[in-house]
C-alpha cells in the first residue's frame, strides 16, 4: 500500500484541522448569535419575553439531546457521514429561521441548528484517527480554541448586521446560512471517509432516558428566572430528572450494548473532567453575559458602567478577549504537548481566575474589564485545549465521540448554571433611588458577586487538575494514547 508523502500528508492534516476548526468555530457561533438580538426577535414576532426566550433554550437543548446521540452515531457508523448529516440539519435549520415569520417555526429551527453542537465531539474524533500523534495535542487545542472565538465573533457578527433603525434578524440567519453551506462544502471534500467504526444497535431506551434527563435537568436552569425558583414547574423539573438519571443508569446496566459505557463515565479522569468542563462552561458564560451586561448600564443613572451600545460592548469590550482566545489555543497545544494536559488545566484555571480576581476588584476603568476579560478568555481557551486531551487520553477509540459529547454536556451544564445565576444575582438587588418611570438596574455589587463566583469557579478547577488528576488513574499523554489504538476500557483501566 503506497504511503502519502510526508509534505503531502502535512498539507492534507493542516487542511483537515482548519476545516474543522471551521466547522467547530460555526457551531459555537449558532450557540451566541441570538444573544444580542432576543430583544429584536420579540418586537418583529410581537412576543413576550418569556416566549422569546425559548429561542436560547431550545438551541441548549437539542444540544443536550443530540450530542451524545450524535457522537454515538459517529463511533458506530463513521464520523464523515454523522458530520455531513449534522451540517445539512444546520443549513436547514438556518434557511428555516432565515424565511420564518413565525416564533414557532423559529424555535423549530433553533432546534435543528442545536443538533449542530455534535459537531465538535465528531470533529475530536476524527482528528484522533487522522492526525499523527506528536501532532495531536495541537490540533485538538486549535480545534477547541476556535469554540470561544466563535462565540465571541457571533456577538460582534450579530451588532454589525442589526445595526440601524431599520435592523432585522433575518439578516443574522443568513450569515448563519453562508457559514453553514460553506462548512457542509468544506467537510464533504477535506474530511476522509475512512476510521473506525464499531458497528451495532443504537440503544434506543437509553437515547429516550438520557435525552428526558437532559431536558428535566436543563430546563429549569434556563427557564427558572421566568418560572420562579421555588415555583412547582421547576422543583418538579429537577426532581423528574432525578428520577430519570436512575432509569437512565437502570437500563444502560441492562442492555447488552449501552449508549454511555458507565465504567467510563465514572472513570475518575472522565468524571473529574467533566467536573472541569461544568465549571469551565460557568466561567465562561459569566464573563460573556456579565461584561455585556455591566458595559451596557447608563452610568448617570446606575453610577457605574460604561453607556456601551450592544455593537460597542461587543467589539470593544469582548472581542479582545475573543482574539486572544483564538491566538492562546495555538500555545494551548504545545503547553498539553510539553507539559501535559493536567498542568495545562490548572495553568488555564489559574490565568481565568486572575482575570476574574481582577475584574471583580477593578472594573471601573476599560481598560481594566478589557485587559481582565482577556485573560480569562486565554483561561478559557488553555482550558479547551487541555480538557479534550485529557478525555482521549482516558477512553479507547470507539469512545471518542461519546466521552467527548458528555463532556460538551458538561460545559453547556456549566454554561446554562452560569447565564441563571448571573440573571438571577442581578435581579436580586436594584440601584436605589431610580427616577420614575426607569426600569429597574441591578446593583453594581451582584456584578462584583458574580465575577468573584466566577473567580471561585476556575480556583475549583485547579483543585480538580492539581489534586484530582494525579496519582495511579491520573490519564496518560494524549501522544500514548493515540500511539496505542487498543486502549483497555476505562472499566479496566481503573
Amino acid at each position: 500500500m503506497n504511503r502519502p508523502h510526508p509534505v503531502h500528508r502535512r498539507h492534507s492534516e493542516a487542511a483537515l484541522i482548519l476545516t474543522l476548526g471551521l466547522a467547530a468555530m460555526i457551531v459555537s457561533m449558532m450557540q451566541t448569535l441570538v444573544v444580542p438580538i432576543l430583544g429584536l426577535i420579540q418586537q418583529d414576532l410581537h412576543t413576550s419575553s418569556a416566549d422569546v426566550s425559548w429561542v436560547t433554550t431550545a438551541t441548549l437543548l437539542s444540544a443536550a439531546v443530540f450530542t451524545p446521540l450524535l457522537g454515538r452515531l459517529g463511533d458506530q457508523h463513521g464520523k464523515k457521514p454523522t458530520l455531513l448529516g449534522v451540517l445539512v440539519l444546520m443549513v436547514a435549520g438556518s434557511i428555516l429561521a432565515a424565511t420564518t415569520h413565525s416564533l414557532t417555526w423559529l424555535i423549530v429551527a433553533r432546534v435543528l441548528q442545536g443538533a449542530a453542537t455534535a459537531i465538535f465531539p465528531l470533529a475530536l474524533s476524527v482528528l484522533r484517527e487522522q492526525v499523527r500523534p506528536e501532532r495531536l495535542p495541537s490540533a485538538m487545542a486549535l480545534v477547541s480554541g476556535t469554540l470561544a472565538f466563535g462565540s465571541g465573533l457571533a456577538l460582534v457578527a450579530t451588532g454589525l448586521l442589526t445595526r440601524g433603525p431599520d435592523a432585522g434578524y433575518h439578516q443574522v440567519f443568513w450569515l448563519a446560512t453562508g457559514l453553514a453551506v460553506l462548512a457542509l462544502f468544506a467537510v464533504a471534500v477535506v474530511v476522509p471517509p475512512a476510521g473506525h467504526r464499531t458497528g451495532g444497535r443504537i440503544d434506543v431506551l437509553g437515547a429516550l432516558s438520557l435525552a428526558g434527563l437532559l431536558v428535566l435537568l436543563l430546563l429549569p436552569l434556563s427557564q427558572g428566572h421566568e418560572w420562579g425558583w421555588t415555583s412547582a414547574r421547576t422543583l418538579g423539573c429537577f426532581a423528574g430528572s432525578a428520577v430519570l438519571a436512575l432509569v437512565w443508569v437502570l437500563v444502560e446496566r441492562a442492555v447488552a450494548e449501552p449508549l454511555v459505557d458507565l465504567s467510563m463515565f465514572t472513570h475518575r479522569p472522565v468524571l473529574l473532567t467533566n467536573v472541569a468542563g461544568l465549571f469551565v462552561g460557568f466561567a465562561m458564560f459569566t464573563l460573556f453575559v456579565g461584561v455585556s451586561y455591566l458595559v451596557q448600564m447608563p452610568s448617570r443613572l446606575a453610577g457605574y458602567g460604561f453607556d456601551a451600545s450592544v455593537l460597542r460592548a461587543s467589539v470593544e469590550f469582548l472581542l479582545p478577549a475573543t482574539v486572544l482566545s483564538l491566538v492562546a489555543s495555538q500555545f494551548g497545544g504545545m503547553l498539553v504537548h510539553r507539559v501535559g494536559a493536567r498542568t495545562t488545566l490548572a495553568l488555564s484555571a489559574a490565568v481565568g481566575a486572575a482575570g476574574f480576581g481582577w475584574l471583580t476588584v477593578a472594573h471601573s476603568e476599560a481598560a481594566s474589564v478589557i485587559i481582565a476579560g482577556a485573560l480569562v478568555g486565554a483561561g478559557i481557551s488553555f482550558g479547551y485545549a487541555a480538557m479534550p486531551a485529557l478525555i482521549m487520553a482516558s477512553v479507547p477509540h470507539h469512545q471518542s465521540g461519546i466521552a467527548n459529547g458528555i463532556n460538551s454536556i458538561s460545559r453547556s451544564v456549566g454554561s446554562s448554571i452560569g447565564s441563571a445565576a448571573v440573571t438571577s444575582l442581578l435581579a436580586s438587588k436594584s440601584v436605589a433611588h431610580l427616577p420614575a418611570g426607569v426600569p429597574a438596574l441591578p446593583a453594581e455589587s451582584q456584578f462584583t458577586i458574580s465575577f468573584g463566583l466566577a473567580g471561585i469557579a476556575f480556583g475549583l478547577v485547579v483543585v480538580v487538575a492539581l489534586l484530582g488528576l494525579r496519582g495511579p488513574h491520573a490519564p496518560r499523554s494524549t501522544v500514548e494514547a493515540v500511539a496505542e489504538p487498543e486502549l483497555v476500557t476505562a472499566g479496566q483501566a481503573s
